[in-house]
Parts: structure tokens; C-alpha cells; sequence
């Protein structure tokens, strides 16, 4: 016995266009159905899914040791700022947080940090990928991944583990390319001073 509610229900969704198929019909339907038409170059998910963001991979990699920490820097990126950057110094104006996402969505999710940071002018930031006992450990993969991935980023200039208070090799501080109108109100502070 069906209640009054299932078929008013029932002839809202009649009147809406909607009506129960057996499974034998839905092929039918199917095929008469119109493909979607989108826009690929708005689709941000579908470029990520098409190949790897920025050129960063997911090819096997040698494991590093959980407890060696990270570093390297660009050709031209002074010892002082670089000296600075690895003692913590520089404060971090944007974080990311990897410890739960899997190698495809931190691989995503940094380009997108990293890209999104530069465009807000943000010169400091911390990834957090998280500690490990093991080189097989996620955290460490991430670590190895991000230490792969990030200097084929052009945006960055420089990265090192994070001393323990910032969450020691479990995190990264990386130093990003200033855009060009930082770079000009700088040129323009400087020659003030002369």
C-alpha cells in the first residue's frame, strides 16, 4: 500500500520529466542522450586529469632517509637570504598541509599553491608534508616527491626543510620569485636612498 505522499511525489517528478526506467531501457536512453559541450580550457580539474601539472611526475624515485633534510636553491639567490630562509627567519605568509593527500593530489595541489602564492605577490611559504620512521612512509615520499618536483617549478628560488619548531623535516619553507612590480618598487626604493 503506497502512501499519498510516493504519489504525489511520484507525479511531481512525472510532470518534471523524470520516470523510472527498467535497466534493459537505459541503454536506449543512453544513446539518444546529447554529449555535453564544455569548454576544455575552463575545466581546471580536467587539465590536472589530462597530465601532470608543470611537468612534475610520479615516477618511481629513489626513497631519501627520514631524517636528511631538504635544500637546494637557484643559481643567483644570495648566501644571506638563503642562510636566512633555512633558520626560519623570513615569515611565512601562506601554508599547505599534504600529510593527507595522496602523491596525485600533492603534486596537484602544490603547482596550484605554488602558482596561486606567486600571483598574490606571497614570498615565503611552508608545505607541511609530515614526518616518518620509515623511507617507505607516506610523509617521506612526499618529501622525496617535493624535493623532485619543486625546483622544476619556476617560481621558486630556493627551498629547505623547516627547523623543528616549524615542524623540522617534516615541513618545507620555500622562497618564491618576486613578480615584476615587487621588483620594481624595490628598484625604485633603493634609488631613493641614493
Amino acid at each position: 500500500m503506497r502512501s499519498d505522499n510516493h504519489d504525489d511525489f511520484m507525479q511531481q517528478m512525472l510532470a518534471e520529466g523524470v520516470s523510472r526506467h527498467h535497466y534493459a531501457d537505459t541503454a536506449r536512453d543512453h544513446a539518444s542522450v546529447r554529449p555535453l559541450r564544455v569548454d576544455p580550457n575552463k575545466s581546471i580539474r580536467r587539465q590536472l586529469a589530462e597530465g601532470a601539472p608543470e611537468g612534475l611526475t610520479l615516477a618511481p624515485l629513489e626513497w631519501l632517509h627520514p631524517a636528511d633534510p631538504i635544500s637546494w636553491k637557484r643559481d643567483g639567490v644570495q648566501e644571506g637570504v638563503f642562510r636566512n630562509l633555512r633558520l626560519g627567519r623570513y615569515s611565512t605568509d601562506a601554508c599547505l598541509n599534504l600529510q593527507h593527500c595522496s602523491l596525485a593530489q600533492a603534486r596537484d595541489e602544490v603547482a596550484g599553491f605554488v602558482r596561486q602564492s606567486a600571483e598574490l605577490n606571497i614570498r615565503c611559504v611552508l608545505i607541511q608534508q609530515g614526518r616518518a620512521r620509515r623511507p617507505d612512509e607516506h610523509a617521506n615520499q612526499l618529501k622525496t616527491y617535493l624535493n623532485h618536483w619543486l625546483p622544476e617549478l619556476d617560481q621558486v628560488m630556493a627551498f629547505h626543510s623547516a627547523p623543528s619548531h616549524h615542524g623540522g623535516t617534516g615541513a618545507v619553507y620555500l622562497m618564491l620569485r618576486k613578480s615584476e612590480q615587487a621588483r620594481q618598487e624595490n628598484r625604485e626604493k633603493h634609488q631613493k636612498r641614493r
